[in-house]
């Protein structure tokens, strides 16, 4: 198994120069072909202004959108000569905000996004955001985080496994990078035992299947005492200075994520090392 297409999100925020790098890493290494996706973000001047035409704002509209083309072409340019340093086969893709967009137009492979800096202020303008491409695109999505530098991952790889369709999903959509890890963790957090849980020996069965496709996965288990699961995952992964984290997004609804919390948020809004996830 490889991955034959990437797809990597892009902005003009300065993590996006990390997010280059270990995608055109990816692309080398599965000699895959990678594509950059850059939504840009263009204003518009409103219709209406009250007493006011609002073709005086004209002038401002247009600078801004000069601005954010040349702020493309500079990671356009970032982007080309990384790819073409490694010898990738990429393309650049510019979409404006819209219903072109839509990532789910775009994320028909794995596709490498971005996590949201909070300190940001326009963070919650940012689109695509990480979520919404997990939960409308059908493919999986590894989040890299906004701080660090992590070119070479899926090394040391720590498996989140819930015994759920959606962790099952992200461990089949991460096996190019589990054959050719070094070493491979299947984690359980507070597993459940009974039938319809996660069976006598919670990871077993797993593990199992990732030895029928040569990979040699060590079983842990642990509970999360007074640590929520997302933080559990996070501390072990420390522990075991592993560079990728696998597992499965959104097993509970994302409103009750809202609602109640869950692993899912807690590693979007607190990941220290990469994480690939599926639906």
């Amino acid at each position: 198994m490889s991955y034959k297409d990437l797809l990597v999100v892009l902005d003009a925020s300065a993590p996006a120069r990390g997010r280059i790098d270990l995608a055109t890493a990816l692309a080398e290494r599965f000699a895959a072909h990678l594509v950059g996706l850059y939504p840009m973000q263009i204003p518009e001047r409103p219709r209406e202004l009250g007493y006011f035409d609002p073709a005086m704002l004209d002038p401002f509209f247009a600078e801004a959108r000069e601005r954010a083309r040349n702020a493309a072409d500079k990671v356009r340019e970032q982007f080309e000569s990384v790819a073409k340093l490694r010898g990738v086969s990429a393309e650049w893709r510019v979409v404006p905000e819209g219903a072109e967009a839509d990532p789910a137009l775009h994320a028909r492979y794995l596709t490498i996004l971005g996590q949201l800096d909070p300190d940001r202020g326009e963070t919650e303008m940012i689109r695509p955001r990480p979520e919404q491409v997990t939960l409308t695109s059908g493919r999986p999505i590894l989040v890299v985080p906004y701080a660090g530098r992590f070119e070479n991952i899926g090394r040391r790889i720590v498996v989140g496994w819930s015994a759920t369709r959606e962790a099952a999903r992200a461990v089949n959509d991460a096996m190019p990078l589990l054959t050719t890890a070094d070493m491979v963790t299947v984690l359980t957090i507070d597993a459940r035992e009974r039938p319809g849980g996660h069976g006598e020996l919670p990871g077993a069965d797993i593990s199992r299947h990732l030895a029928r496709h040569g990979v040699k996965a060590t079983i842990e288990q642990t509970v999360s005492a007074d640590l929520s699961v997302g933080d559990a995952l996070l501390s072990r992964a420390a522990d075991l200075g592993a560079d990728l984290l696998v597992m499965g997004a959104y097993g509970h609804s994302r409103m009750r994520e809202l609602l109640l919390g869950g692993a899912t948020r807690t590693l979007l809004r607190s990941m220290t090392l990469p994480v690939l996830m599926s639906h």
